[in-house]
This record gives C-alpha cells, structure tokens and sequence, in this order.
C-alpha cells in the first residue's frame, strides 16, 4: 500500500497550529452567539452546516478550486478580486486577507514558490496548483478546517464540551465529502450566499463591545 507524502503538506497546512491567527477570528460567530442564535451544540451544528453548503464555505471551496485551476497570475489576480467583491463585510475581508497574507508569507518560502498576498481561500488553492496538490482532497480538508476552526471558537464563547464539539465536528464531515463533488465543475458563476443571518452576524461584530475576536 502506498500513500501520497503530500497529504502530509496539505495537513500542515490546514492545522490550526499553521501561523495563520486563526484563532484570533470567528467569522462572525461571536455576534450570533450574542444574539442567541447559536446558543448550544446542535444550533452550532445548523449555523455551521447552512454556513457550508449555501454561504461562504461553499464559496471558499468553489475559489479554492478556482484559484487550483489558475493559468497564471493574472487569473489568480481576478479570482482574487471576486473572491474580496464577496465579503459582506470589512471584518469579514480582513479576516480572509490576513489569514491569506500569513499563509502565503510562510508558504512561499518554506515551499519555493511564488505566492502573492491573497485572500486565503485563493492562497491555499494556488499554492495547491502550483504543488499539484489533489484538488479534491485540499477542498476536503479546507472546509474540514474551516468548520473546526469555528467550532473552536464557539467552545470560547459558550459552553460546549469537547465531547460535543468533537461529534459536532464529526457530524458535519459528511457534508464536506458531499461538497468536494458539488464543487468540482463549478465556475465564478455558482458563486452565491443565502446566508442572511450569518452576514448580519459579520456586520454587526463590528460594533460589539465587549468581545473577544477581531471579526
């Protein structure tokens, strides 16, 4: 049995111990949980699967692959542009810039190539293309990282176990699988959010005081 070494990269990548501050974000989390939408383990699970599979995971897997797919840097510049014209707020776009800007100031030299400061899902993709990472499977454990992340700043916010962050976590995993398929053959064109509340959330943490995350 042989397995790909680059898988080792790709986790490495996605590890929240990757110097990204990750940490330092909850896309909006923290106002939701302000307001009482998300207020235990399986409203967690509802914010964080409507956040995949019709807001800006969704979007970040579709720019991913986008950015993986890029003939070269003047398409990863407009992939780029698109990916900003989406964010529905100056927290949001911060949060994906400075996470993006960290990733491509450790990836760049540690792997030898030539990475502009982008917007971390176009980051990641492009790195991605440029190592010929598997573009399924770099998608797969982006949105898997994406929703642990957040998961983790909920266990900050409110009280929810490990046990329950773990199965919440192990619960929306189908739905990541389920997303690398839908997003294969997707353009700029199946770019869209229905996530209303989750935008709001994003706007309004601008203003929340007091608060432990810069968006």
């Amino acid at each position: 049995m042989q397995t790909d070494p680059r898988l080792l990269t790709l986790m490495q990548w996605l590890s929240p111990a990757y110097p990204l501050g990750s940490f330092a974000f909850s896309h909006g989390l923290e106002s939701a949980i302000c307001a009482g939408w998300v207020h235990d383990a399986l409203s967690l699970e509802d914010w964080l699967a409507d956040l995949l599979t019709d807001g800006s995971g969704r979007n970040d897997a579709i720019l991913l692959r986008l950015a993986h797919a890029a003939p070269g840097p003047d398409a990863l510049d407009d992939i780029n542009a698109t990916a900003r014209a989406l964010a529905p707020s100056a927290e949001r776009l911060r949060e994906a810039e400075r996470q993006g800007t960290a990733f491509a100031r450790v990836t760049g030299p540690v792997w030898s190539i030539d990475l502009p400061d982008l917007l971390l899902p176009v980051a990641v993709g492009g790195a991605a293309g440029l190592l010929s990472l598997d573009p399924d499977i770099t998608t797969m454990l982006y949105l898997q990282g994406f929703a642990s992340n957040l998961t983790s700043a909920a266990q900050r916010l409110m009280p929810l176990g490990q046990t329950d962050a773990q199965r919440t976590l192990s619960r929306l995993a189908p739905i990541c699988q389920r997303l690398v398929a839908e997003t294969a053959n997707a353009g700029s064109s199946d770019l869209c959010s229905n996530i209303f509340l989750s935008d709001i959330a994003a706007m309004t943490h601008e203003t929340l005081q007091p608060r432990l995350f810069q968006s």
